[in-house]
Formats: C-alpha cells, structure tokens, sequence
C-alpha cells in the first residue's frame, strides 16, 4: 500500500516556471498522473507555451481567483470553484490577465503524463 499525505507549502516550486507551480506528483513520486498547485500573479500564465498534448487530458480547478484559458475559439473565464477540462489535440494557454486584483489559486490535473506537449501556432 502507499499513501502520501503532502503539505503542498512544504514543496518547493519548480524552478524557470512562468508562475509558482509545485508538483504534487514529483512530492510523491507519482508515475501515471501529473499533478501541481499553481499561483499566478497577475500577468503570469501557467504554461511555458500556448500548446497542446496528443494524449494527455487536464483538469484546472481553480481554488481562489479568475483563471483565464486562451483557446482558438476564444478565451475562457474560470472562476472559483469552478473547473475547465482540455481534451488532448486542444490548444490551450492558461493564464491570469495583467489586470487582474489578484492572484489565482488552480490544481491541475494530466492524465496520462507523458511528455507530449506541442507548441500551438495559430494561424
């Protein structure tokens, strides 16, 4: 049996991030899923990229603040309590507008975790 029981202010953020992320997933040594906490300041996005993924499936729950996701058919206001699910081959940039009052708060969830992000191009 294995069971991990993180305090997630105790896990260091990954470093050359565009916001805080702290990976839920490296904390416990998890394999199949990629999961992390991040904190985007106003101005930040939580990618590196506007991208997409050939398999891997997210979940962003946002836990305080208004998420912005930036799609090809236009951009998506999260709000608190509230989650937005990515289907793989679905371009994507999450992020928190610079004129945003706050910061926001999301757990993010992939399935499976792979590495097989691509940058997105639009156009």
């Amino acid at each position: 049996m294995g069971y991990h029981h993180i305090d997630i202010d105790a896990v260091e953020p990954t470093p050359d991030r565009p916001s805080t992320q702290r990976s839920i997933d490296e904390a416990a040594g998890l394999e199949r899923v990629a999961a992390n906490v991040y904190e985007v300041e106003p101005g930040e996005q939580i990618p590196l990229a506007y991208h997409y993924h050939d398999e891997q499936e997210e979940v962003f729950y946002v836990l305080s603040g208004t998420l912005s996701v930036e799609t090809p058919e236009g951009t998506y206001e999260v709000g608190p309590d509230e989650v937005f699910v990515v289907e793989p081959d679905s371009p994507q940039r999450a992020y928190n507008p610079e004129s945003a009052a706050e910061t926001v708060e999301t757990f993010v969830v992939g399935a499976p975790a792979v590495d097989d992000v691509h940058p997105y191009e639009d156009g």
